[in-house]
């Protein structure tokens, strides 16, 4: 089994299928230009595995047909592409065992408390 996501005409995905598997052959045609033919959309196979194309896609991620492969949509606004096609913020996450969360509002990572239980 492989797995194929259909994009809108901005190359956003809107849905991810599980098909058949990539080397099989629908009527002399490849599981991608099938599917997509049937459901006149474009469709590109992505792997559950990362093996392909980055990542595997999820609705709303982008595919970037220069470099082959789906980025995920941006966290935040303040947040920028690297070279390797994964978002970064302004400043990098602290160091150490707290649980940080960004905070788009102040630009800055937030120590996450921790929930003492009452045992």
């Amino acid at each position: 089994m492989a797995h194929y996501a259909f994009l809108d005409e901005n190359n956003i995905v809107v849905e991810v299928i599980t098909g058949i598997d990539e080397t099989e052959i629908i009527d002399g045609l490849s599981p991608e230009i099938w599917y997509g033919n049937f459901r006149n959309q474009k469709c590109i196979r992505t792997s559950y595995n990362n093996n392909i194309r980055k990542q595997f896609a999820g609705i709303g991620y982008v595919y970037d047909l220069i470099n082959d492969i789906f980025i995920a949509p941006q966290p935040y606004l303040s947040w920028s592409l690297d070279d390797n096609f994964d978002w970064q913020p302004p400043i990098p996450m602290p160091l150490g065992e707290a649980a940080w969360y960004w905070d788009e509002t102040t630009l800055n990572w937030i120590e996450q408390l921790k929930v003492e239980s009452g045992d």
